[in-house]
C-alpha cells in the first residue's frame, strides 16, 4: 500500500503530456523546432536555467545561446500552446575557472552567465531550487537532465563497441552498425525508513558534510525484488536485520538517473555493526531528537535537504502521516 500524499514528493509528477506519438514524427518535429509557439528548457552540465526562483526558464527556438547546443533538442512535451523541447549547451565553456558539479550535500558554486542570454535568466544547481520548482518545472527538469546524463554516458552502442545515434527525438538511440537499439536507463534504488518503536536508523556516507545524515539507501540488484533490496542493504550496512517491508513512495532522482523506491521496513533487532566502507556513523534516531533536526536545534545533526525523498518520508514519519 502506498502513502496517500506519495505524489506530493517532488518531482512526483505533474500529469506531463510527453507526446510520446511525435518522436519518431521526423517532419513534425522539424516543424516544431522551428514553430513560433514551441519553446526550450536550457541546460549546461546539468545546471537549468531558471526565469524565477521556481520557474525553469522556457526560451523561443531560435534564440542565440542555442548556437551552443551540439545535439537536436529532445522533445519534452506539449506545454502551453506548443511544444516544449530541451536543449543541452554543456559544450560551451565560459572564460574563469573550470567549473566541478558539487559532491551530494555540498554548496553549489557560483555558475556562470552565458553573454547571450538575459541577466534576468540565470542557471541553477537543480538540487539548489528542487524544493521551490512547481511540479511541471520539477517534472521537465528532472527528466530533461536524466536524458541529457544517459546520452553522455552512452555514446557507443554496447553490443558492438561503435558510436551509436540520437533518434526519436531524444528518447533512443540506435546503432547504425549493428542496428541494435537502445534505451533511456534508470537504476532502481531502495531508500529506507527503518524503525524500531519511536526511533528510526540513519546513516552517512564517507565524506558528506559534517552534520549530514539520512536514511539508508542502496541499488536494487538483478533479480532482486524491492522487499529484498531493503533487507540486504540494511544488513551490509548496519547488520540491522528487518522484518516486514512496505512500499510507501516513489521520485525520479537525476543524480545521475535513478527512481528511488522509498520503503518503511521494521528492525527485528537494534545492535549496529557498521561496514566502514559503505558508512562513517549510523544511529538510532528517537522521533523527540527527529524534530529537534527539524526545527534546526539539534547539536549534531544538520536539517535534511527539502525536495530530497529521505526529507519528504523523515517530515512525515515526524508527522505520523505515513498512512
Amino acid at each position: 500500500m502506498t502513502m496517500r500524499i506519495a505524489e506530493e514528493v517532488t518531482f512526483g509528477g505533474s500529469g506531463l503530456d510527453r507526446a510520446a506519438e511525435l518522436r519518431g514524427q521526423a517532419d513534425v518535429l522539424r516543424f516544431a523546432r522551428s514553430a513560433g509557439t514551441s519553446r526550450t528548457a536550457l541546460f549546461w552540465r546539468g545546471n537549468v536555467l531558471m526565469s524565477g526562483p521556481g520557474t525553469v526558464a522556457r526560451l523561443p527556438m531560435n534564440h542565440p545561446v542555442l548556437a551552443d547546443a551540439r545535439e537536436e533538442p529532445i522533445l519534452m512535451g506539449r506545454d502551453g500552446d506548443g511544444l516544449l523541447f530541451a536543449s543541452d549547451i554543456s559544450g560551451w565553456t565560459p572564460e574563469g575557472d573550470p567549473f566541478a558539479e558539487p559532491a551530494p550535500g555540498w554548496a553549489a558554486p557560483e555558475l556562470p552567465q552565458h553573454p547571450a542570454l538575459d541577466p534576468a535568466l540565470v542557471l541553477a544547481d537543480l538540487r539548489s531550487v528542487m524544493a521551490r520548482l512547481a511540479p511541471r518545472d520539477a517534472e521537465i527538469a528532472t527528466t530533461a537532465r536524466a536524458l541529457m546524463n544517459w546520452h553522455r554516458s552512452h555514446r557507443f552502442c554496447a553490443s558492438c563497441g561503435q558510436p551509436s545515434e540520437v533518434t526519436q527525438a531524444g528518447w533512443q538511440r540506435n546503432c547504425p552498425a549493428c542496428r541494435t537499439p537502445h534505451f533511456p536507463r534508470t537504476d532502481p534504488v531502495v531508500i529506507m525508513l527503518i524503525t524500531s518503536g519511536d526511533k528510526t536508523l540513519l546513516g552517512r556516507s564517507p565524506g558528506w558534510p559534517p552534520g549530514m545524515y539520512s536514511m539508508l539507501a542502496g541499488f536494487v540488484e538483478p533479480g532482486e525484488p524491492i522487499e529484498a533490496a531493503v533487507r540486504r542493504e540494511v544488513m551490509e550496512e548496519t547488520q540491522v536485520p528487518v522484518g516486514r517491508v512496505r512500499y510507501l513512495a516513489s521520485q525520479p532522482w537525476a543524480f545521475p538517473n535513478s527512481l528511488m523506491f522509498a520503503c518503511h521496513g521494521e528492525a527485528l533487532a537494534e545492535d549496529i555493526t557498521l561496514d566502514p566502507v559503505e558508512l562513517d556513523d549510523a544511529l538510532w534516531l528517537p522521533r523527540e531528537e527527529m524534530g529537534n533536526v527539524f526545527a534546526g536545534t539539534h547539536p549534531t545533526i544538520k536539517q535534511p535537504r527539502r525536495g530530497a525523498i529521505a526529507e519528504f518520508i523523515l517530515r512525515n514519519w515526524l508527522a505520523d502521516r505515513l498512512d
